[in-house]
């Protein structure tokens, strides 16, 4: 039987870092309760968000 490994635990160090990063960058902006949910949101999709800018700068 063959053996899987998976050699994603660097990318993931790197996105968790990445996320606490922004957590705390878009919570400390947060004036409000909800803009800090908003924040936490934000935190999670950053990459995404990243990505789509990116793309968008590239395309112009």
């Amino acid at each position: 039987m063959a053996k899987k490994v998976n050699n994603s635990g660097t990318a993931g160090a790197v996105y968790g870092l990445g996320f606490i990063g922004a957590a705390v960058f878009f919570i400390s902006q947060a004036t409000t309760f909800w803009l800090g949910v908003w924040g936490f949101i934000k935190a999670i999709v950053w990459p995404a968000l990243l990505v789509y800018d990116l793309f968008s700068y590239m395309a112009a």
